[in-house]
């Protein structure tokens, strides 16, 4: 039986924003594997996702409640200016925003956490990785009220 990750009858959508096929193409095998039915709205860079969460550029805007994966190395808006974006954007300034990076650099780590993200998460080795993101953002939304 699939489940979805939910507040209250509300799903909760995943905006994926990574520039990387295979990495993007995991992160939904590991949601489709542990039967996680959540959608997941995919954006390429920092720039895509604000169209998404904007409704711009011939984008549908993404309705709540929803939450973020964001790689940090991406073309044209890289991870950290995309949350910077959010902080800054008197409509946006409130997302979760999970950082799910191969960076393991403490600099990376000090500027997104100084940007209030919700997590840090390393990808080293894919199939491990994207199934411990699976089980933290399990438990993240049994305990998480999402507004």
């Amino acid at each position: 039986m699939d489940t979805t990750i939910h507040e209250r009858t509300r799903t909760v959508t995943l905006l994926l924003v990574d520039d990387d096929d295979g990495d993007a193409k995991s992160v939904q095998r590991a949601f489709a594997s542990a039967r996680i039915a959540n959608p997941i709205v995919r954006a390429i860079d920092g720039i895509d996702a604000l169209d998404i969460l904007r409704g711009r550029n011939g984008k549908t805007k993404l309705t709540s409640p929803y939450l973020l994966l964001v790689d940090l190395n991406m073309p044209r808006m890289n991870g950290i200016e995309l949350v910077e974006a959010l902080r800054q954007d008197h409509h946006l300034h409130s997302c979760i925003v999970f950082v799910l990076t191969t960076s393991s650099r403490d600099e990376d780590k000090l500027a997104a956490y100084d940007l209030n993200v919700a997590g840090y998460i390393v990808k080293e080795r894919a199939g491990q990785d994207f199934q411990r993101l699976i089980d933290m953002m399990q438990c993240y939304w049994r305990v998480v009220e999402l507004p």
